[in-house]
């Protein structure tokens, strides 16, 4: 199936929820409304993109919609590629999950939540996968404070106790 082909069968399927969006790369991409996206990857996988390939993240902040969802598949018969791009609503960033069609999106879909804080809904196991448990935020997101937690304390306590820089060394000021 030819992408021009793939672009027909997604549009007359699934109306306006999908959307064909221009790309400098080889690679078709599509803008996917969130209630439609469990049900274009089932038909991209039974199209023959049987692996996915990468879930990725983006914070476009301030812009609206602020969070992107990012999915890259791979037809590894015919040697394509597809990419769904997922926009959730800013005041409630989220997504369905879709660990239960590919398994492989189950790590990736834990990496976004802890990184960007977008939500997927029936994921198995939604917990952080690279911050500690007790992390406060998302540091990903463009509004992170970008000294972390930390540049929630006190100056002075930042200032006098910083653990955060090495010690000077013997003759240094």
């Amino acid at each position: 199936m030819k992408p021009e082909a793939l672009t027909e069968a997604l549009v007359e399927k699934f109306g306006d929820q999908v959307a064909p969006l221009e790309t400098p790369f080889e690679i078709p991409q599509y803008r996917v409304e969130p209630r439609a996206l469990v049900d274009v990857a089932t038909y991209l996988k039974e199209v023959g993109f049987e692996m996915l390939l990468d879930v990725g993240g983006v914070d476009y902040y301030p812009r609206s919609p602020r969070f992107e969802v990012v999915y890259h598949f791979l037809d590894m018969k015919n040697r394509r590629r597809v990419r769904l791009r997922c926009s959730p609503p800013d005041e409630r960033p989220e997504v369905p999950s879709l660990a239960a069609i590919w398994p492989a999106a189950d790590p990736a879909e834990r990496e976004v939540y802890d990184l960007f804080g977008v939500v997927f809904t029936g994921h198995p196991n939604l917990t952080r996968i690279l911050m500690p448990y007790d992390w406060e935020g998302h540091p990903l997101r463009k509004d992170y404070p970008l000294r972390g937690p930390r540049e929630k304390l006190e100056a002075r306590f930042a200032a006098e106790k910083n653990r955060f820089h090495a010690p000077k060394l013997a003759g240094e000021r």
